[in-house]
């Protein structure tokens, strides 16, 4: 197949150890279902970064956070890093953008040619963290556990609103492609917010779970002083001493984020439906992956920002002639996505591929191997100095200059309970682990250039909201007067190209 129609679906906050080959099976998702099961499915993909920005980011740059410098999620991402967008459209793609993807700037399209909706978050510098102030919680902007003690049932929220013109406005420009007018393949990206907290469903989908069994995690709740270095910061962070966490609280907040999966693969289901009874289902490449995780109550822990498999791992799945349907279990990152969808479109990224760390999946989809690690940052909110990670084989390794690093056997261990780090039996694994991680990263000169960031965006934003404020949110344009019929056009010409199949 050459240059096929390429369709990304992105989800926010979904936790991978709930695809360990597609869907569990006991989620309601049918459709997500379906969609595996054409799907080369990598059980152990990872994001960059597991925050919003830094790790959409990443995703569509092939980039980790020290290369594109979106550190958090009020960091810049610079209009001059090409993202699949920019790759695809110079070599003749027409690219969209329903949904959100945290843009953080002047520039809310990188490369994306149309827009359809505006984002559901903030594209200025307002939620800046900053390092010189190590635990300092930003109240207004910071996450606290009111998700968790507010979790339940309504029928329309921020969120749900927000995504339900998402898959709107998705749907309707897939009936649109379809009916022509331009020539050029296309690469469309929906982008939903959930099943992100708040954890709030729609009755239909929370009826769905009454029933389940998996309302509590696998790992209970730990003391505050049991907890690793960064755990604790996170908590810190989340204000939790302000709430009383009950086992009711748990149930209906894990509950609401299942149906919200539920919820999404509703949606997913009209976008998938539209390509089909359209006939371009055939031509189209379709990808379905998360910008990192949730870990859901387990240890204690809510929401992103961690290392640990609930917040770091991500479902990623391809679904192309070019691929091979089936489980992949090498270690992976949603880096990678950028360089998969130009290798399917046949688009080369040669130019810049010196300063990208992303590797094809297609290879791997076609039964070949990888051995190299797979890296992740973060230097966010929670955090006091930049921490890595690497996982490759079984293994994850974990380093910080603040806390004592941290080695896990994740198929001896994969709850990730026992620090090996210590541990003289597995000294030889630590010190390679070290090495690929001296090889990779400065962390003294990470920390400066997140610092210096930091404390110019601080700047910048006290002084753009004094005087006359200029928003840098995106403002979709919707031209009525070119939609639907208007004088200037030929009824009947009209009629007949809007109308798809046509002569049926």
């Amino acid at each position: 197949m050459s240059r096929p129609n390429i369709l990304i679906i992105m989800v926010d906050q979904l936790n991978g150890t709930l695809f360990p080959d597609g869907p569990a099976d006991w989620l309601h998702a049918p459709n997500l279902k379906a969609l595996a099961a054409r799907s080369t499915r990598f059980a152990n993909a990872y994001t960059a970064s597991p925050l919003c920005a830094p790790g959409r980011a990443s995703f569509m740059s092939g980039q980790l956070p020290s290369g594109t410098r979106v550190y958090d999620n009020a960091a810049e991402f610079a209009s001059s890093i090409p993202t699949y967008a920019h790759h695809l459209r110079r070599a003749g793609y027409q690219t969209c953008l329903s949904g959100k993807m945290h843009f953080v700037g002047a520039d809310q399209l990188h490369g994306f040619e149309e827009r359809l909706t505006t984002d559901v978050y903030p594209p200025d510098f307002g939620w800046t963290p900053d390092y010189r102030k190590p635990g300092e919680r930003i109240d207004w902007w910071y996450h606290n556990m009111g998700s968790v003690t507010g979790a339940g049932v309504a029928e329309i929220t921020n969120q749900l609103e927000y995504d339900d013109e998402v898959a709107y406005h998705a749907t309707r420009k897939v009936y649109d492609l379809a009916r022509g007018g331009d020539d050029r393949p296309w690469c469309l990206t929906v982008s939903f917010t959930h099943p992100h907290d708040p954890y709030v469903a729609r009755r239909k989908y929370w009826d769905l779970y009454e029933d389940c069994e998996h309302l509590l995690p696998t790992v209970p709740a730990m003391d505050y002083e049991d907890q690793d270095n960064h755990s604790k910061r996170i908590f810190d962070a989340n204000d939790w001493r302000s709430f009383n966490i009950t086992e009711d609280n748990i149930r209906r907040s894990r509950r609401a984020y299942f149906a919200n999966i539920s919820y999404l693969d509703d949606k997913i289901g009209d976008i998938l439906t539209a390509l089909e009874t359209t006939r371009q289902d055939k031509d189209t490449v379709v990808l379905f992956v998360s910008d990192h995780g949730d870990m859901l109550g387990e240890r204690g822990l809510w929401f992103k920002m961690s290392f640990f498999e609930g917040s770091a791992r991500v479902p990623v799945m391809v679904s192309s002639p070019d691929m091979a349907p089936g489980r992949v279990d090498t270690p992976v990152s949603n880096i990678d996505i950028c360089p998969t969808v130009c290798d399917l479109a046949g688009v080369s990224m040669e130019e810049v591929m010196p300063w990208t760390t992303g590797e094809s999946l297609v290879p791997l989809g076609q039964g070949q191997s990888r051995t190299s690690p797979v890296a992740m940052e973060y230097a966010a909110e929670a955090s006091y100095a930049p921490m890595v990670a690497l996982r490759a084989g079984k293994w994850k390794y974990t380093r910080c200059t603040l806390d004592p690093e941290q080695l896990f056997d994740l198929e001896a261990d994969p709850h990730e309970l026992t620090n090996l780090a210590s541990d003289p039996a597995h000294a030889e694994t630590l010190a390679e682990f070290r090495a690929e991680a001296d090889a990779r990263w400065d962390l003294d000169r990470f920390d400066g250039d997140v610092r210096e960031s930091q404390a110019r965006r601080w700047v910048v934003y006290e002084a753009l909201r004094n005087g006359a404020y200029y928003p840098w949110d995106y403002q979709p344009l919707q031209k009525a007067s070119d939609r639907y019929m208007r004088n200037h056009m030929d009824l009947n010409v009209l009629e007949e190209n809007q109308r798809f199949p046509r002569g049926e």
